[in-house]
């Protein structure tokens, strides 16, 4: 039964030429009974207009205004001929909700203000006998409620499908911008991700670099000083992989199993101990903090933490043998401001200018990710007198 359903609906002309051909079929019928009563009942003009009308009933979903236009000239003929009303003349009401619900809109007018003319003219045309005005009047509006509610059915089936139609272009519209949305959202993810493998393995693995060279250095003739310094090297080891391992464990689609090695995002208060990190390995670095310390936004903390590893992992590349450097945190009111100095020979100006638009700035670029991220501002060139500065300014509210 399902297949002959599906059928049907693939092939709707053979449903329509099925019902065209009972309309031909009744109206053969109901004229062959008229002239059997010898009435002047004018027989050849019905059977062509009875055939003309199922024309119009089969072919009414391909061509719909065609299929109007027919009906019209089929109802005036009808009114010529006198061809009067029979079962075939359903075929007009039939057209009327066709074209209401899927013509263009002037067929849908022209097919309601037909409809409803059709009922008077006929009226008109053959008036009943021995009935009056108001019985006259009275059957010509019950004959014109059908076609009324054949269109006002037909344009509502149109209202409908416009309306099913806006709800899908809709909901695949919205369906587009959260697909567009996800991957604005994978790729912000991945460049956060990138932004803290950077951090984390520029800086540790500089240190890493710095305390294997002194310890191959002094090997032979300080073995205590390599010993340390290859206590150095594991430390520092130790703590870039639990910090790669907290960054990959936001790849992973569950839950942290318990127990699982995540260290804290760091803070302001562990600049004193990178600080000292980066001393122990032989960069100087003065260290001071202005104001008042309290407690600040997470994502504020986190992006002065990495951009003074940043910076002082940029001192020790570029600025060569000699260099030192300084750290400042300031303290405002409605901010936290930094500034990393150094003295040494500074950066070359294609790893600053345009954040490093030539590739090869990754760290600078990092920075001003960071910073525009928490609304911030960032500044950073070459120091008058030789050196690199870096100066930034993070807000406390996130900017709008």
């Amino acid at each position: 039964m399902q297949r002959l359903y599906d059928f049907l609906r693939r092939h709707p002309t053979w449903v329509d030429g099925f019902w065209a051909v009972i309309l031909f079929g009744m109206s053969v019928v109901g004229a062959g009974a008229i002239d059997g009563r010898e009435s002047d009942y004018n027989e050849a003009a019905t059977l062509v207009c009875a055939a003309l009308l199922g024309v119009v009933v089969a072919l009414r979903r391909r061509m719909p205004e065609k299929m109007l236009v027919l009906a019209a000239f089929v109802g005036l003929a009808q009114l010529v001929t006198d061809a009067r009303v029979n079962p075939s003349d359903f075929a007009m009401l039939v057209i009327v909700y066709t074209v209401a619900a899927t013509g263009a809109r002037w067929a849908s007018r022209l097919a309601l203000a037909g409809g409803l003319c059709a009922a008077p003219l006929a009226q008109l045309r053959w008036p009943e006998e021995h009935q009056g005005a108001a019985g006259t009047l009275a059957l010509m509006v019950f004959t014109m409620v059908p076609f009324a509610l054949a269109w006002v059915l037909g344009d509502s089936l149109r209202t409908r499908r416009a309306y099913l139609a806006q709800l899908e272009e809709r909901a695949n519209r919205l369906e587009k911008e959260r697909e567009a949305q996800s991957k604005v959202a994978v790729a912000a993810e991945r460049a956060r991700i990138a932004r803290e493998l950077h951090d984390v393995v520029a800086h540790n693995v500089s240190v890493m670099v710095v305390q294997a060279d002194g310890a191959a250095y002094v090997l032979d003739q300080a073995p205590e000083q390599a010993k340390k310094a290859l206590e150095t090297i594991s430390g520092t080891g130790r703590q870039a992989l639990a910090e790669m391992r907290r960054l990959l464990g936001v790849l992973r689609t569950g839950e942290h199993e318990e127990g699982g090695e995540y260290v804290p995002q760091p803070d302001v208060e562990q600049i004193e101990d990178l600080v000292e990190q980066v001393r122990t390995a032989g960069l100087p670095v003065d260290f001071k903090v202005e104001g008042t310390p309290r407690p600040l936004p997470s994502g504020v903390e986190l992006t002065a933490y990495r951009i003074v590893q940043e910076a002082l992992t940029n001192t020790r590349k570029h600025g060569g043998d000699n260099a030192g450097a300084s750290v400042r945190l300031v303290y405002f009111d409605d901010g936290l401001g930094l500034l990393v100095e150094d003295d040494g020979k500074g950066a070359p100006h294609e790893l600053y200018e345009d954040g490093g638009a030539d590739g090869r700035g990754h760290g600078l670029i990092g920075m001003r990710e960071r910073v525009g991220m928490v609304g911030g501002t960032l500044d950073a060139g070459p120091r008058p007198g030789g050196g690199f500065r870096i100066s930034v300014l993070l807000p406390l509210k996130p900017a709008h």
